[in-house]
């Protein structure tokens, strides 16, 4: 992320206001990223613009090398809805995405336009990526069943399996697990850095909450209130295979204090202002 910018029009007095501004930052191939922030301050609209659903008033965002001008395939998004399609059992949901991208066979290269590859030939191969991502976030077993017959977080886990079944080697996630019991939030996290460890993806993971962020990220982004910036850059430096038991100890209720430090004052700046302006 090159000097990120992002302004939306307003039809007050005030002009047009700043969601973030001056953003450089840079991940790792490979890495795990998290980004808390107080409400408003531009989380989403940073993790949109770098997957190309919007774009940057000015600034730029590469990936891989490339220039992010529209939606990619070899990036992934994750949204804080589950988004499953309820007529649709678990194998179906998944296989959805990969049926509209139209993958092709394995090892065979892409020839001219007018070829076309087997359709039974390419049936199997989107049932094959699609199982191996159901096996991968623990679904197996659970092919047939329709998200009526799911918990929440097991809704999240066919979200999340669509997503993994595209096979990005960079995975955005917008809150995914907000709306889930802590319970189910820290099984659902341990997951999610179980299959980062086996995947290798580069994964940039927005949530409000300061606990997870440490428990998953290698490293914290700690945004300022509107107009989003970068406050500070937390390493994590706890084992990197880590659980839950790590949140009783003084390292991480060192990094933890840091954190809620620099979110304090903005979230009672946040709060101020928007008491001020109400909506």
């Amino acid at each position: 992320m090159d000097d990120v910018r992002v302004e939306f029009r307003s039809s007050g007095r005030d002009g047009p206001v700043v969601a973030v501004d001056g953003i450089t930052q840079e991940i790792p191939a490979g890495g795990f990223v998290s980004v808390v922030g107080p409400s408003g301050c531009g989380k989403s609209t940073l993790l949109s613009v770098i997957a190309g659903l919007r774009a940057a008033t000015s600034g730029s965002v590469r990936i891989n090398g490339r220039t992010v001008t529209g939606p990619d395939r070899d990036v992934g998004v994750m949204f804080q809805e589950d988004s499953v399609l309820p007529w649709k059992n678990v194998t179906d949901n998944v296989r959805f995405p990969l049926q509209i991208a139209r993958v092709p066979r394995a090892g065979r290269p892409r020839l001219g336009p007018g070829h076309r590859p087997g359709r039974a030939a390419a049936r199997r191969r989107i049932a094959q990526r699609a199982q191996e991502a159901i096996d991968l976030v623990g679904l197996g077993g659970f092919e047939r069943r329709y998200p009526a017959e799911l918990s929440g977080g097991m809704r999240q886990r066919v979200a999340l399996a669509r997503t993994l079944a595209m096979r990005p080697s960079v995975l955005l996630m917008d809150e995914p697990f907000a709306a889930l019991d802590q319970q189910t939030r820290l099984l659902l996290g341990a997951e999610v850095r179980r299959i980062w460890g086996e995947t290798h993806q580069t994964v940039l993971f927005v949530t409000h909450d300061i606990s997870e962020a440490i428990l998953l990220s290698q490293q914290v982004w700690v945004m300022s209130y509107r107009p989003g910036t970068i406050l500070d850059v937390v390493d994590v430096d706890l084992p990197a295979d880590r659980d839950a038991s790590v949140v009783s100890t003084p390292r991480f209720n060192a990094l933890h204090n840091r954190i809620w430090e620099r979110l304090r004052t903005e979230a009672m700046r946040g709060f101020a202002q928007e008491n001020r302006f109400p909506a």
